[in-house]
């Protein structure tokens, strides 16, 4: 694991875009496509902004996401929604979005239909991801029903996952993200930093982050 601290948040974004940006134009010298996974949310924005603009042949690349509430993306709380206006812009808007919400399915079925259709596009080339302040990633909560078979050794490529007051969600697996070639974690501020101090040494069912700690890179900026 590599920790690398930023003087700020927009050192950060440039920096995680272009070294995101190095990793996957090596994966494309040496395989014929490349899958970018990423999350939602509004941390990310700032990098994606200049991601979308790197001189890549984003015609080769799958993008997709770590997870995805259960709704359609005309609501706001659509992580594909967010994506399509931040990363997949400028030179990227090339780039193949492989969404994680199927549209008249409940989100069981759905995680089957998700599994079957990434399966060709492992392992992940370049992984992004955020933690939570209760230091869950993706949609792998401390305590949600489901996050026990996410972290299984033999999970499936992606599953529901229900946590307490929120709408069903779906997330990739913990092994199909720790198994990612090149993955990066960014998190702002003292105390995501000090959640992430803590969760290193912490069994992850109570940190789900700790299941993907293996040759991790985290990004960090007060």
């Amino acid at each position: 694991m590599k920790f690398e601290e930023y003087h700020d948040r927009d050192m950060l974004a440039i920096d995680v875009a272009n070294v995101m940006a190095g990793r996957l134009e090596n994966a494309l010298f040496t395989h014929e496509r490349a899958t970018l996974v990423v999350p939602g949310g509004t941390s990310p924005g700032p990098i994606f902004d200049v991601l979308s603009g790197a001189r890549l042949d984003w015609s080769r690349v799958d993008v997709t996401l770590t997870d995805e509430r259960w709704v359609d993306e005309s609501s706001d709380r659509s992580n594909g929604a967010l994506l399509r206006r931040h990363l997949l812009m400028d030179r990227a808007a090339v780039a193949t979005f492989k969404p994680l919400y199927r549209a008249g399915m409940d989100v069981d079925a759905g995680a089957l239909d998700v599994s079957a259709a990434l399966a060709d596009h492992l392992p992940i080339s370049v992984l992004l991801l955020g933690m939570g302040a209760d230091m869950h990633t993706a949609s792998l909560f401390p305590g949600a029903d489901g996050l026990d078979d996410a972290l299984a050794a033999d999970a499936p490529v992606a599953l529901p996952i229900h946590a307490e007051g929120q709408e069903p969600r779906i997330s990739l697996s913990a092994h199909v993200l720790d198994s990612a070639m090149s993955k990066h974690l960014v998190i702002f501020g003292a105390e995501k930093r000090a959640a992430f101090e803590r969760a290193v040494d912490m069994d992850p069912r109570n940190a789900p982050i700790a299941a993907v700690l293996e040759d991790l890179t985290v990004h960090w900026a007060e």
